[in-house]
C-alpha cells in the first residue's frame, strides 16, 4: 500500500511546489528500503502485540494442556510441569503481522498473492489441528491424512497455476539444481510438479517436526529467511541474476519484502518464545512458516537450495522417517521394534543424551548457520 501511495503522491505533486518537498518519497520505489521498513514494522508490531496476544490466548484457555506425542513416546517427563499450560497458537501473531506488513510494504503481484494466500491456508489448517488438541475433541489433533490432503491440494494448485501461466511456466517445466548454472532438464512439467509438491509439503511438515523446543523452530526459520532475503532480491534483479547466472524471475524482488517481514515477525515472536517460552507457535505457525519457505523457494526457481539452507529441518524430518521405518522393519522381522535414535525428532535424541534444552537449541542454530553459508555459496560456485 505504501508503494502505491508514494506513487500517487509523486504523480500528483509533479510540476507543483510540493514536488521538491516530496522527493524523499522516491525511496519507496526501492525494494531494499521497503524490505527494511517491513522488517522493522513487523518487529515493532510483534513486540507490541505479543503480550496482548499471550493474554488473550490465556483468557481463552488456549494453553498446551496436552503432552506432545514425541514426549509421551520418549518419556520426557522432566519438562512437563513447566511447559504444560503455556499458551499455544502463537503462530497467529506471526501470520497476522506477516501478511498485514507485507500488504503494507510490498508491491502487489501474483507471486505475493500466491504466497500470502498459502500462508493463510496453512495457518488455518494448523489452527484447526491445534484447536482439536486443546479442546480434546481429538487427542491427536487433525488426522494426518486430512493435513496431507490440504497441503498436497495447495501445492498442486500452486504448481498447476505456475505451469499454466506462460510467464511462470519455466518454474515448473525446467529443473534447476544448486551449483549448476543451467537447467538439468527442460520440458518436464510432471517432474517439476512433483518437485513443487515435495518442496512445499516437505518444508511445511519439516518445520512442524522441528517445533519441539523453546525457540528452535522460529530461530532456524529466521536464519533460513535471511538466506531467502538475499536469494529473492537477486532473483528479482535481472542484472544481478545474469551476472551470477541464476534464474531471473520477474516480480520475485517483492518476495524480499515478504521474507524481511517474516524476519521481523519471527524476531518479535522469538522474544516471547525463547527459553523459558511464554508462548508456543503451535501448528498454526509451524505449518504456515514451513510452507512459506517452500513456496518462496519454488517461486524463485530454487527449490533444492532450500534443502541445503534448511538442512536442520531436513535432518529433523529424516530422523523421524528413519526411526519410524527402522522400528517397523525390525518389529516385522524380529518381533521387537528397535530404534536408531534414542528419540525422534532429532532434537529429542540429544535431550535424552542429557543435553540441556538451551544447548540443543544453540547448537542447532550454529548448524543452521553453517547450512545457510553453504546455500549462499551456491551463488558463486556454479
Amino acid at each position: 500500500m505504501f508503494y502505491y501511495l508514494s506513487q500517487y503522491l509523486l504523480e500528483t505533486s509533479a510540476g507543483t511546489e510540493w514536488e521538491p518537498l516530496l522527493s524523499g518519497v522516491r525511496l519507496f520505489r526501492y525494494i531494499t528500503f521497503r524490505a527494511a521498513g517491513a522488517a522493522l514494522t513487523a518487529l515493532l508490531l510483534g513486540l507490541w502485540l505479543g503480550p496482548k496476544m499471550i493474554a488473550w490466548l490465556k483468557e481463552l484457555s488456549f494453553g498446551q494442556n496436552y503432552r506432545d506425542k514425541a514426549e509421551v513416546a520418549g518419556n520426557l517427563t522432566a519438562r512437563e510441569p513447566r511447559k504444560m499450560g503455556t499458551p499455544t497458537m502463537g503462530g497467529l501473531l506471526i501470520v497476522i503481522i506477516l501478511n498485514s506488513t507485507t500488504l503494507l510494504w510490498a508491491q502487489w503481484n501474483p507471486l505475493i498473492s500466491l504466497t500470502l494466500l498459502s500462508v493463510v491456508v496453512l495457518a488455518g489448517l494448523g489452527f484447526y489441528d491445534d484447536y482439536l488438541k486443546i479442546t480434546k475433541a481429538s487427542s491427536g489433533g487433525a488426522k494426518s491424512r486430512v493435513k496431507l490432503y490440504v497441503q498436497c491440494g495447495l501445492a498442486l494448485f500452486i504448481g498447476v497455476y505456475l505451469w499454466r501461466v506462460p510467464a511462470t511456466s519455466g518454474l515448473i517445466t525446467e529443473i534447476m539444481v544448486p551449483f549448476y548454472k543451467y537447467p538439468v532438464a527442460t520440458g518436464v512439467g510432471g517432474v517439476g510438479l512433483l518437485l513443487t509438491l515435495l518442496t512445499i509439503v516437505g518444508s511445511s511438515n519439516a518445520v512442524n517436526l522441528t517445533d519441539g523446543l523453546d525457540g528452535l523452530a522460529i530461530g532456524c526459520t529466521l536464519i533460513v529467511s535471511v538466506v531467502f532475503v538475499i536469494l529473492t532480491y537477486l532473483a528479482g534483479n535481472a542484472k544481478l541474476a545474469a551476472y551470477l547466472q541464476i534464474p531471473h524471475v520477474n516480480g520475485a524482488g517483492e518476495l524480499t519484502v515478504f521474507c524481511a517481514a517474516m524476519i521481523g515477525a519471527g524476531l518479535a515472536f522469538l522474544w516471547y518464545n525463547c527459553h523459558p517460552a511464554m508462548v508456543f507457535m503451535g501448528d498454526t505457525g509451524s505449518l504456515a512458516l514451513g510452507g512459506a519457505l517452500g513456496i518462496v523457494a519454488v517461486l524463485i526457481h530454487q527449490p533444492l537450495v532450500l534443502v541445503i539452507a534448511g538442512g536442520v529441518f531436513v535432518l529433523e524430518a529424516v530422523s523421524v522417517i528413519l526411526q519410524t521405518s527402522y522400528f517397523k522393519y525390525t518389529r516385522r522381522r524380529y518381533g521387537t521394534g528397535q530404534r536408531l535414535f534414542l528419540m525422534a525428532p532429532l532434537h529429542h535424541h540429544f535431550e535424552k543424551k542429557n543435553w540441556h534444552e538451551s544447548q540443543v537449541v544453540t547448537r542447532f542454530y550454529i548448524l543452521c548457520v553453517l547450512f545457510a553459508v553453504v546455500a549462499l555459496s551456491s551463488l558463486k560456485i556454479r
